[in-house]
């Protein structure tokens, strides 16, 4: 009797892992998380935050997550070209991003490397959209997932995770660009 309830749970068990493998399996494979907000300041200005990674220091919600952090710049100093690498603790991790594309006070299109406590590569991009005296700018990040971060996903949703950073970042991006405008 006890070798049949065994077996029946060692089935059960196996059963609940091949449903669970299959639904990681069928979770998208693609993400993305946009957040915008509306600054009052000059295209011009808020592009300028964005374009040179010298600048994000003031502004990035990743920058204080390490007050050891340590930065390389390389490439061009600002625009297409530039290269900014980032090697910290448990919480800021470490990577490279590139910004690939710049059409000012338009676009800016940055290929996001991480390579510590994870590996994935992320495009991401920021657009500005100039509306009378304000600009309202727009940060999106797309990546695809791979099967442990699928399974992840199930529990921790992404938009969420990073979302709040996104918004962090830009409400202190719009204190330092409208801060600097009254000055």
């Amino acid at each position: 009797m006890k070798k049949g309830i065994l077996k029946k749970i060692l089935i059960a068990l196996a059963a609940v892992v091949v449903v669970f493998l299959i639904v990681v399996a069928l979770q998208p494979a693609a993400f993305r998380v946009v957040r915008s907000a509306t600054l009052s300041a000059p295209a011009a200005d808020v592009f300028a935050q964005v374009n040179d990674f010298h600048k994000w220091q003031a502004w990035s919600p990743w920058e204080k997550l390490d007050p050891e952090l340590k930065r390389t710049y390389e490439g061009a100093p600002a625009g297409t070209g530039a290269m900014y690498a980032w090697a910290g603790n448990d919480k800021a991790g470490e990577g490279r991003m590139t910004l690939t594309e710049s059409q000012p006070n338009e676009r800016i299109h940055i290929n996001l490397e991480f390579i510590k406590h994870f590996q994935a590569v992320n495009e991401v991009e920021f657009t500005f959209k100039p509306e009378g005296n304000q600009t309202t700018v727009t940060w999106n990040m797309t990546g695809n997932k791979n099967f442990i971060s699928k399974a992840i996903c199930l529990f921790m949703d992404m938009d969420k995770m990073v979302g709040g950073d996104f918004e962090k970042g830009l409400s202190q991006m719009k204190s330092v660009v409208e801060t600097a405008k009254k000055e």
